[in-house]
């Protein structure tokens, strides 16, 4: 039996949320913590030596896993400090370009974007803010921001499933965590949390075992 590990809501780790008056934007808060986690937990599903792969080889117009990763974490240092104003004072890219690196550097940055956050009182979302040639407000472009990451990790799920790889959940259950929710697929994390993962994958891997889905065509189709 494959234990169902879920991860609590905050930063997918248990954070806790006592940090500040509640106020209307804190679920922008919440999902950043968990999306950052979400990206990285992606990341770690890929080995080393695809770093180079496209989705299609010899075609450049797909970006490399590689090329992925050095946009997520370029991008959202641009987004952040040019239309958010936060600045974390280290270099977007890590000094060692390689997959382990990139999942240290992201954890370590986006953790101080997200205390910035923790920060920001509810008049600063409200405040309008330069998003590329027009001003939107910083509530706006932080939701913005938070769709184009998860637009990118799902190209990089997509690529997971080209090369055969297990995957573990990221929002619910998976083919190879049992299927679909209503046939009671478990959500199966690959690792507790975030600390977790960087021990595990520093120590060359331990993710949580999966169970697949017998063989059955996930579909919601009869």
């Amino acid at each position: 039996m494959v234990e169902n590990i879920i991860l609590p809501p905050a930063e997918s780790c248990g954070a806790d949320h006592s940090w500040g008056t509640p106020m209307k934007y804190d679920f922008l808060i919440e999902t950043y913590e968990t999306e950052r986690v979400k990206v990285v937990s992606v990341w770690s599903e890929f080995r080393d030596e695809e770093f180079p792969l496209r989705p299609r080889t010899g075609d450049p117009r797909g970006r490399s896993v590689h090329e992925q990763m050095v946009h997520q974490c370029v991008s959202e240092d641009l987004w952040f400090r040019n239309m958010l104003g936060i600045d974390v004072g280290a270099p977007p890219l890590p000094k060692q370009e390689v997959r382990l690196e990139f999942m240290k550097r992201y954890a370590e940055d986006s953790g101080k974007r997200l205390a910035a956050l923790r920060e920001k009182p509810e008049s600063w979302w409200e405040e309008q803010t330069k998003f590329f040639d027009v001003r939107r407000a910083r509530a706006w472009v932080m939701t913005r921001r938070l769709t184009h990451t998860s637009h990118h990790r799902g190209q990089l799920m997509a690529m997971l499933r080209m090369l055969g790889h297990e995957l573990h959940s990221n929002y619910g259950p998976t083919a190879d965590t049992g299927g679909l929710m209503q046939n009671h697929a478990p959500t199966i994390y690959a690792y507790p949390n975030l600390e977790a993962l960087l021990q595990g994958e520093s120590a060359g891997g331990a993710k949580a075992p999966l169970p697949g889905a017998a063989g059955k065509v996930v579909t919601e189709r009869p």
